[in-house]
């Protein structure tokens, strides 16, 4: 049987046996890569906050951790136990919840774990009424920091006196860490993104000079993977770009600047075949189930159809039996339907490696 794939990268190593498909397959010097490309962007390794919902896996926390990364960002209580367990002392769980059974089982997470500095976002008086009764029990390296909504509308207090004095509430408490902006809706050509940071940051600033006149001290964790190079290094303490780990499609085409490998691909079997079409045994359960079928992963002709186990494609060179790697559109949301991965590690050896899969 033949290989094939599905992006103009014939150096990719396919398993050299036959593993169940579809599945994730990781190559973890591509993800070494990564790494040093994104140090060298935002201008050092102890400014690196990696966002760990964009790959799940115990085995690439602790590999930052070796690698000098102190800092984590998660999106669920899920990760921030696994970032804990993996032996990072300095988690922030970047999700402005106002549910008190998940807070609670963050701050679980810290008195399990007493050396670690962790740190929740509140945007919401709610939000503080309930971390506020969560962190009477708390321990003392708990802090929070105020989400700021950077126009992208989804989370976060506006960038007025209510931010000032959500702040000031939360310095009360004695746990003020400082502030939280996402700025995923910040995308164009560089010289566009890098106008719209400088605006936001001229903002942050002045928050920032108005808490410092009252005493009150914090820095700040900013950007995603289209701004995280943009922010001023002396304004902004933490970057956290997102999808450097794997990076994607959408990234390989659109941050080509930023010299991302693509490092997390979907091995797929070739079940049928027929008038110029082929069927593969990977649908929308898995790969990036959140992106219109047609950009579900890179193809260099049709999509034609995807069902929940299947994927149609214009193919006129794949036979019954062929193995193929699909890139997907988006890294984190494929990364999310798999609790194990199939890794190419740095010496060369294919073995597999558990990742949290859907767990929240």
């Amino acid at each position: 049987m033949s290989t094939s794939c599905a992006i103009s990268c014939s150096e990719l190593e396919l398993p050299s046996v036959h593993v169940a498909t579809p599945c994730f397959v990781i190559f973890e010097d591509r993800v070494r890569h990564n790494l040093s490309a994104t140090v060298k962007a935002c201008g050092g390794v102890h400014r690196l906050m990696p966002h760990v919902k964009t790959h799940r896996a115990p085995w690439i926390v602790e590999l930052l951790l070796s690698q000098g990364v102190e800092a984590f960002k998660c999106a669920t209580p899920a990760e921030v136990e696994l970032v804990l367990a993996a032996g990072a002392t300095h988690v922030t769980w970047a999700y402005p919840s106002a549910n008190p059974v998940a807070i609670q089982r963050v701050v679980q997470g810290a008195r399990n774990h007493a050396q670690a500095r962790l740190v929740g976002l509140v945007d919401s008086d709610r939000g503080l009424e309930l971390w506020r009764n969560a962190l009477a029990e708390a321990p003392s390296g708990v802090r929070l920091r105020v989400d700021l909504d950077p126009g992208m509308g989804r989370t976060g207090v506006a960038m007025s006196h209510e931010a000032l004095r959500l702040a000031r509430a939360v310095h009360r408490l004695g746990r003020f860490a400082g502030w939280h902006v996402y700025d995923g809706h910040i995308h164009g050509d560089r010289p566009e993104r890098g106008r719209q940071v400088a605006a936001l940051s001229e903002r942050i600033a002045g928050l920032q000079a108005s808490l410092r006149a009252e005493g009150i001290v914090g820095d700040v964790i900013a950007g995603g993977s289209y701004t995280f190079d943009l922010w001023p290094r002396d304004d902004v303490r933490y970057v956290a770009p997102g999808s450097w780990t794997y990076s994607s499609a959408q990234h390989d085409s659109e941050l080509a600047d930023l010299d991302w490998r693509p490092a997390a691909f979907v091995l797929t079997t070739v079940l049928s075949t027929r008038g110029g079409t082929a069927t593969l045994d990977a649908g929308s359960k898995a790969i990036s189930p959140d992106k219109p079928v047609a950009e579900r992963f890179r193809w260099e002709r049709r999509i034609v159809l995807m069902s929940e186990e299947h994927s149609v494609v214009e193919a006129e060179d794949l036979s019954v039996g062929d193995r193929v790697y699909l890139l997907p559109q988006h890294a984190c949301t494929t990364a999310y339907l798999y609790d194990v991965a199939w890794v190419k590690t740095a010496q060369g050896r294919w073995e597999y490696r558990r990742q949290l899969g859907s767990a929240r």
